[in-house]
């Protein structure tokens, strides 16, 4: 049975390094479909940026299959939406294009293990909903730090995600050294009823592995944070515990958050 997960979180957060590493340490075969206007989901894996569907169309509306897809790093199927300029349309257009064009393609028949959707979460755009929505993505998982507007983007996705009737499969703590870090993030799980999976510490392999374009997997395969992903990657696809969020109301974020900061 093929694992359709989509990763979503607050730009900057570190949700593309994280899916990115993921796929590089699944030994399966993996097919990762880049969501965010940036476009950058896949660089690490393929070693360069690649063309987006949306820009390969403005040249060719009918575009085969190899014009779209790459193969990344551990034998990884990489695409990416693409979006429009900044200030410039809507940046949810590229996943609505991309996924039916996807689909028109055939793209998935390829039969793949693993299929992860790397989605911004901060973008109030309906094109953001479609792997939920379109039910493309069975289960979503949340990165955020414990920050307050990376939290404050992970409250606003759960609504999200109870709004469509989607299952939370657990939040991902990508660690910023905040203080207090993971004791925030984790009371903040179990508020909207849901529970940290993984904690992957800051690390300079990870700045490193991305100045060379690289994953850690690739660049550091023996490091202690390439076990992080190893371990993030097998705890997600053997997961079968699911929620429905329990977003908090505005008060009540300011509440939790207050008592960590006076």
């Amino acid at each position: 049975m093929v694992k359709k997960i989509a990763i979503y979180g607050k730009g900057g957060i570190g949700k593309s390094t994280t899916v990115s590493n993921m796929a590089a340490a699944y030994d399966k075969d993996t097919f990762v479909i880049g969501c965010d206007p940036k476009a950058d989901t896949t660089r690490t894996l393929v070693g360069k940026r690649i063309p987006t569907i949306l820009d390969t169309m403005k040249e060719n509306k009918s575009p085969n299959l190899d014009e779209i897809l790459y193969q990344g790093f551990n034998n990884t199927l990489c695409v990416e939406a693409g979006g429009p300029e900044p200030g410039v349309g809507c940046a949810g257009r590229g996943v609505i294009v991309a996924m039916k064009l996807l689909d028109k393609l055939s793209a998935f028949d390829s039969n793949p293990d693993l299929v992860i959707y790397d989605v911004l979460g901060d973008v109030v755009c309906g094109g953001f909903s479609v792997p939920l929505r379109e039910e493309y993505a069975d289960e979503v998982y949340i990165v955020t730090s414990g920050e307050y507007m990376s939290l404050y983007a992970a409250n606003n996705i759960a609504k999200g995600i109870r709004k469509l009737n989607g299952k939370l499969g657990g939040i991902i703590c990508n660690c910023r050294n905040v203080k207090d870090e993971v004791e925030i993030v984790s009371e903040f799980a179990s508020l909207i009823s849901s529970k940290v999976i993984s904690v992957i510490p800051r690390s300079e392999l990870v700045q490193q592995s991305e100045y060379n374009a690289c994953t850690v997997l690739k660049m550091f395969p023996e490091s202690d944070q390439a076990d992080k992903y190893r371990e993030l990657v097998d705890t997600i696809v053997n997961n079968d515990s699911f929620s429905t969020p329990t977003p908090l109301t505005m008060d009540e974020f300011e509440s939790f958050f207050h008592k960590y900061v006076s």
